[in-house]
């Protein structure tokens, strides 16, 4: 083990300052509000949980979980995502007293980075969960609400993919001769490695057929026009025809600007079912967050309602937003002590203006200038004498 210097910070942690840290805050009221609108309760979930129930249930692989053990030798995690524990706290108790349930969160996750290459192992999520309805409509509402939340942050140039698992895993199934070769091209889609997608439908050595459609499908499918346009690699199922309402209402609903269908669409994030999606900016280059329906991770809890949802990183949304520029009535009211009083009573009449103020003695400083420096208004209350 090398040795820790004074400043240096575990593996992906990052500090956050004081005028990102306001920025910050800003989005999260931003929507908070915007979520509140819309039906969403907000909830808190602990920081640890146990690694046999969310640990083992979240889509997070094992190696970028942050474990420790309690005082009875229990192995406990960091909070991989969001989605896992709300999954528990609504299936023990919330789904009792109302279904569907409409949740939203603002939290911190963890995920271990196995070297240092500028990404964060801690970042804060903004998302939903829209619990125990099984309906088109459901999925519809989930996507129209991170469209809105997104468009809440002042970013215009964006877009939400959508694709959908199990028309996905149905064409690698067809269209492949084992259950190996199918999750080893949907591993290869979640990576969005196309080129070795190409190299691997040539490797295996199909049947001509089966390649030639596979190799036109991973062509095609990324930005379909329609859903019509995919019917031709996939029988008539259940999951085309979920697709093909979902994109009626979308576009009734006025959102059809802002959606694209792909349908090489996959996520490292296996709980997921059906219709998932992802949302891109300009401005981030990566996924500014992604969601989806989820029904099977609440039946590893004991329930049999479906769920969908979706979160958004933060940091990433930030990045996409336009520049934010905090204006503040910063004022520094700087006092002697025998003027304490004088300077406390217009101390209190500013901060009832709605003022932020900094009330500081001349004893308590070293440098007065330097700290002048840092604000917009200074006010000073010295001894009459000088």
């Amino acid at each position: 083990m090398s040795s820790i210097k004074m400043f240096e910070k575990p593996l992906g942690m990052r500090d956050t300052f004081p005028d990102i840290y306001e920025k910050l805050e800003l989005i999260r009221s931003t929507g908070r509000e915007l979520l509140h609108t819309r039906g969403y309760e907000f909830i808190k979930t602990p920081s640890v949980e146990y690694y046999d129930t969310v640990g083992k249930a979240s889509a997070i692989s094992d190696a970028r979980l942050f474990k420790l053990v309690d005082s009875q030798g229990n192995t406990l995690v960091l909070r991989p995502d969001m989605t896992t524990p709300i999954a528990r706290v609504a299936t023990s108790k919330l789904l009792k007293e109302k279904i569907p349930q409409r949740l939203a969160y603002f939290a911190n996750v963890f995920r271990a980075q196995q070297r240092e290459g500028g990404r964060p192992a801690e970042f804060d999520q903004m998302g939903i969960e829209l619990i125990g309805d099984n309906s088109v409509f459901a999925d519809a509402e989930v996507i129209m609400t991170a469209i809105d939340l997104v468009k809440s942050f002042n970013i215009t140039d964006f877009k939400v993919t959508i694709g959908h698992a199990g028309v996905l895993s149905r064409i690698l199934k067809d269209y492949t001769e084992s259950d190996e070769q199918a999750l080893h091209l949907n591993d290869l889609l979640v990576q969005r490695n196309f080129v070795g997608f190409e190299e691997a439908v040539l490797a295996f050595d199909l049947p001509k057929t089966k390649s030639d459609a596979l190799l036109a499908y991973i062509e095609e499918a990324i930005r379909v026009p329609s859903i019509e346009a995919i019917e031709k690699y996939v029988r008539k199922n259940d999951a085309l025809e979920y697709m093909r309402s979902l994109a009626k209402i979308l576009d009734a609903a006025g959102y059809d600007e802002y959606i694209a269908f792909d349908f090489t669409l996959s996520s490292h994030m296996s709980y997921y079912t059906g219709m998932l999606f992802e949302v891109f900016a300009s401005g981030s280059g990566f996924p500014l967050g992604n969601g989806g329906r989820y029904d099977g991770l609440l039946q590893q809890f004991g329930s049999q309602v479906g769920a969908t949802g979706f979160g958004l990183r933060v940091d990433r949304v930030f990045e996409a937003m336009p520049k934010i520029d905090i204006v503040t009535d910063n004022v520094l009211v700087l006092f002697e002590s025998e003027r304490f009083s004088e300077a406390l009573q217009t101390v209190k009449l500013l901060r009832e203006q709605g003022k932020q103020v900094t009330f500081q003695s001349y004893e308590g400083i070293e440098n007065i200038e330097a700290l002048k420096a840092y604000y917009k208004i200074v006010n000073e209350f010295k001894s009459r004498e000088a």
